[in-house]
């Protein structure tokens, strides 16, 4: 086997601890003696080892002269979990391979140099945009110190989320909706706006797959209008979740909601006595929110486009159009006045649900 494809199984590795290892990254780790694997290992989840540390103790007495690749450079600093760059060097490991530097700043380039300082022969960059694109929210949580967040919706092909009416179930068919609970199971938090719970009423959890962990549910509601007969306060405490309101808001209604298992986060509001999204997006970062699955109305996806918020977009398109002035937008807001002026999309790629067509991409990446 090649580089690249030892590489590609330590990727794969990698992938097996999607929904559990933030906010650490997902990393693979293959051990390689005489073009004979000998050791391989993931990381599973924050506090327990990493994957280097897994394919070494695989491994035994074989990682002693053997080559380790892994998706993402060994860290060198005392976190939960010892520096992996010191096992690999006791190990006795000649060469490691490595996909990518690590974003962290603790570790960027410092782990790489241990390892050459110790010896052992350091390669960097194989299947290197895999591994970024693998870990984008990782390098993101990393580099911008904010969560990564995602804009998923199931749309019309006249760009509508709802009829005039606000009926919305449902654009998209039943296999779109299924890769979007897998995607739900996949991240940290989904976050929605009060207006999407008032008309929608969603449960803003993973169905009709089983999960390993049920993201942060979030809701952005500056006047405390959630209804105590919605869904999500009936499963508040099952399922975590967070509103943000603004710092004038009822105090009873919030001691109510309080007593029923959410917790309530007063912050600013924004220009627009809406609840400022800079200030939750600086929260979610301190509480370790990695990932956000946007799932709102054109409102929210405006505004936090506005604030250069949006890194990905999932968009599920249905083969109807729906029509009318009044049907409800994918992006609100006032809009750009000029076309310069429009945001710029990079169409990463394209799938296909039976008759829907589910786009994905990026919104100002710039790494």
């Amino acid at each position: 086997m090649s580089d690249e494809e030892y590489m590609r199984l330590a990727l794969s590795l990698a992938k097996k601890g999607r929904e559990t290892t933030s906010p650490n990254p997902m990393v693979g780790a293959v051990i390689v003696k005489n073009n004979k694997i000998v050791g391989k290992g993931y990381h599973k989840k924050a506090g327990l080892p990493h994957a280097e540390i897994i394919a070494i103790n695989d491994a035994k007495e074989e990682a002693k002269g053997a080559t380790l690749y892994v998706n993402l450079e060994p860290c060198v600093h005392f976190g939960k979990t010892p520096p992996c760059t010191e096992a690999i060097i006791n190990a006795g490991i000649k060469s490691v391979i490595m996909a990518m530097c690590d974003p962290n700043p603790q570790v960027s380039g410092k782990g790489a140099q241990r390892l050459k300082d110790a010896g052992i022969n350091v390669k960097i960059g194989i299947l290197e945009e895999e591994a970024k694109k693998l870990n984008e929210a990782f390098i993101v949580y990393m580099e911008k110190s904010r969560p990564f967040f995602i804009m998923k919706a199931a749309i019309s092909l006249d760009g509508k989320i709802a009829t005039k009416t606000c009926d919305s179930k449902w654009i998209s068919n039943e296999q779109s909706r299924r890769y979007t609970n897998k995607l739900r199971a996949s991240v940290d938090a989904i976050m929605v706006g009060i207006n999407t719970v008032i008309t929608d009423n969603p449960m803003l959890i993973p169905k009709m797959i089983k999960v390993k962990k049920y993201p942060l549910r979030v809701i952005l509601d500056s006047k405390l209008r959630l209804p105590l007969s919605c869904d999500i306060v009936k499963t508040a405490e099952k399922y975590k979740t967070l509103v943000f309101t603004s710092d004038d808001s009822r105090p009873d209604k919030e001691a109510r909601l309080t007593s029923l298992g959410i917790e309530v986060v007063k912050c600013p509001k924004d220009e627009n006595g809406r609840v400022s999204l800079k200030y939750v997006k600086n929260e979610l970062y301190k509480r370790e929110i990695m990932t956000v699955l946007v799932e709102g109305g054109g409102e929210l996806n405006g505004g936090l486009l506005k604030e250069g918020l949006i890194d990905k977009f999932i968009l599920f398109y249905a083969p109807i159009f729906i029509g009318g002035k009044s049907a409800l937008n994918l992006i609100g807001g006032k809009g750009v006045d000029f076309l310069k002026d429009a945001y710029k999309l990079k169409i990463d790629g394209m799938k296909k649900f039976k008759e829907d067509i589910c786009l994905e991409g990026y919104v100002h990446r710039d790494y």
